[in-house]
């Protein structure tokens, strides 16, 4: 990795310098402790990059409450202490670097890493809530395509629809509308399950069903369940019926899929959060 010079961190009180003693997935610098929340979100920064980042990490910070009770009222929870740290994660600074975090629950998954977006940082808090949500799950979804397609509609609904760039729907459409409804992907790296994941979501949530029912109904269903059976759960049809019903949804689409929403449930899937 490379480490290219960068302007000195502005001066913070010795207070506040100390160094994480969070065990972080991957970062291992020096870490300059920002704040902590009323909530318990610690955030730290890596000194080395500067103004851009450390304004990044204020607003995390300034951000963290509002972002835990809205976590909190999506999965239904009362959620645990996490420590984050902004840093140039895959060597970026515009968020592109994603996000990461280790276990999956407030214990094992406590320690989170986010990318920095110099002059974004909505991008930040959405790259935040992204893990979070994932910590909510507590040990189910996470790493399976529910799962992560789960983590960034929440990230979409808590964090502004940041993350717009990282759509992964329009592909899956493009390379053949391959059917994860029925089946579940064992990863959280594959493009069209998300990307299924999105799309399909998006569609549900487009029939006045709210963020929250989803993400609970889909925690309680747990690793094995489906997206088909979420259908079943929310709707009362036939799980058998809901891979025909979204095709026939999408093909009715006048613009086809151009982005993870193609439903346009955005505006009211966050009602009450």
């Amino acid at each position: 990795m490379s480490h290219p010079l960068r302007p000195p961190l502005p001066r913070v009180p010795a207070a506040a310098a100390a160094a994480a003693a969070a065990a972080w997935p991957s970062y291992t610098g020096t870490a300059h402790l920002v704040g902590t929340s009323t909530s318990g979100v610690t955030v730290y920064v890596d000194p080395s990059l500067g103004s851009q980042a450390l304004r990044n990490a204020q607003d995390l910070l300034a951000a963290a409450d509002r972002v835990v009770q809205q976590n909190n009222t999506i999965f239904g929870i009362t959620g645990g202490s996490v420590d984050v740290i902004v840093f140039a994660l895959n060597g970026q600074t515009d968020g592109t670097g994603g996000a990461d975090h280790g276990g999956c629950d407030f214990t094992s998954g406590n320690a989170i890493e986010v990318d920095a977006s110099y002059g974004n940082s909505n991008r930040v808090v959405a790259l935040f809530e992204a893990e979070l949500s994932e910590c909510a799950m507590n040990g189910q979804l996470c790493g399976y395509s529910t799962g992560e397609a789960l983590s960034r509609w929440c990230a979409a609904v808590v964090g502004s629809n940041a993350l717009a760039d990282f759509a992964t729907a329009p592909q899956w459409d493009q390379d053949g509308r391959p059917n994860w409804v029925d089946r579940t992907e064992h990863s959280d790296q594959d493009a069209d399950s998300t990307g299924c994941g999105m799309a399909f979501l998006s569609w549900v949530m487009s029939q006045q069903h709210s963020l929250a029912e989803v993400a609970q109904a889909m925690v309680r269903l747990g690793d094995n369940g489906t997206l088909a059976q979420l259908y079943a759960e929310l709707s009362g049809n036939a799980a058998s019926h809901a891979w025909s019903s979204f095709v026939s949804a999408l093909d009715a689409l006048p613009q086809g899929v151009t982005n993870d929403d193609p439903f346009g449930a955005l505006a009211t899937a966050g009602a009450g959060v």
